[in-house]
């Protein structure tokens, strides 16, 4: 193999790392008032996970209890399912 070759091929694992680094996305705290609603996230738009390193938009299935989504301060009571507290 050549130097050449060496080199793309490099730069491609590189990128699939730095790919795969930036898809655990953590969300931005919102700018109005805010609770954690755990509970009620629909797959794949949680904005984290309780006792995991994966974070945003990774929910694999509905209303998990250990992933999470930010709503307006109060609400989260209102939402079937949701609770301000993370599973034991």
């Amino acid at each position: 193999m050549d130097q050449t070759s060496s080199a793309v091929i490099t730069a491609a694992v590189l990128s699939l790392f730095s790919a795969s680094a930036s898809a655990q996305v953590h969300p931005e705290k919102p700018t109005y008032k805010y609770e954690k609603c755990y509970g009620v996230a629909r797959a794949g738009l949680n904005d984290c996970f309780f006792g995991s390193n994966s974070c945003a938009g990774t929910l694999a299935k509905d209303n998990d209890p250990r992933s999470w989504i930010y709503v307006p301060q109060g609400t989260c009571k209102k939402i079937t399912g949701g609770t301000l507290e993370p599973p034991k």
